[in-house]
């Protein structure tokens, strides 16, 4: 498939544009060797703290300080108990690694991006605490190839009906691109968009959705670069 030049392509930031959910994978890892728990496994634990997620996306919205709020939670309701000024502390040394990573991007999307924006025009659209998804966009180094950056609190139909009324778009000549089925694709299709899924191993599991791979509205790549060979 080629489309031909003058699309809107409207672009997913976190484990699209560059990693994101590795590092709060990574400290996940430390949470469940430190929290050792006496009769759940690895798993058990993670489902729980999965759950608590869950609950606190709906309730609270995205970001590192959910996250944290949410491993507090997960310690409290493992230990039936509140957890003691120490082991906050514990906690909050574990996701240091947070607040101090770097923008990593993936490899080849500032190429990709530069050639793109050259053949079509360019959105950006990632949800999440505004002031943290703020931060990394101003250090990734790639605005200068959008039309516009939104920061938005969820994605979901609205947003995407939002985004054409916004922009004028056709959502016919509309492609979202990233690497969540529950946050890019599906909403996008439901909105009349067409979506290029991009996946990510280190996708968080509660974006994980099942996609038709008989809808044909949808173009699945293997990596970013990829992109160019159809755009």
């Amino acid at each position: 498939m080629v489309v031909e030049p003058g699309r809107v392509l409207v672009f997913d930031a976190d484990d699209t544009l560059w990693e994101n959910n590795v590092v709060f994978e990574r400290v996940i890892d430390d949470f469940l060797a430190w929290v050792d728990h006496p009769t759940l496994d690895r798993a058990q634990i993670r489902a729980v703290l999965d759950d608590i997620e869950r609950a606190n996306a709906v309730a609270h919205g995205y970001g590192s300080k959910v996250f944290l709020r949410s491993l507090r939670e997960c310690l409290e309701r493992l230990r039936q108990r509140p957890a003691s000024e120490a082991e906050r502390r514990e906690i909050d040394e574990l996701a240091v690694a947070l607040v101090n990573h770097q923008v990593e991007l993936m490899p080849g999307v500032a190429d990709a991006l530069d050639e793109l924006a050259g053949r079509h025009e360019l959105l950006l659209l990632t949800k999440g605490e505004h002031e943290e998804q703020q931060r990394k966009l101003d250090a990734c180094g790639l605005l200068h190839h959008f039309k516009a950056a939104h920061i938005v609190p969820e994605k979901n139909v609205e947003t995407y009906r939002w985004l054409v009324r916004e922009h004028a778009v056709d959502p016919a000549r509309a492609w979202m691109i990233g690497n969540s089925p529950r946050s890019d694709i599906l909403p996008a299709r439901a909105a009349g968009w067409r979506a290029v899924f991009v996946p990510n191993a280190n996708t968080w599991v509660l974006e994980h959705d099942e996609l038709d791979l008989a809808d044909e509205g949808v173009l699945h790549l293997n990596a970013f670069p990829e992109l160019l060979h159809h755009f």
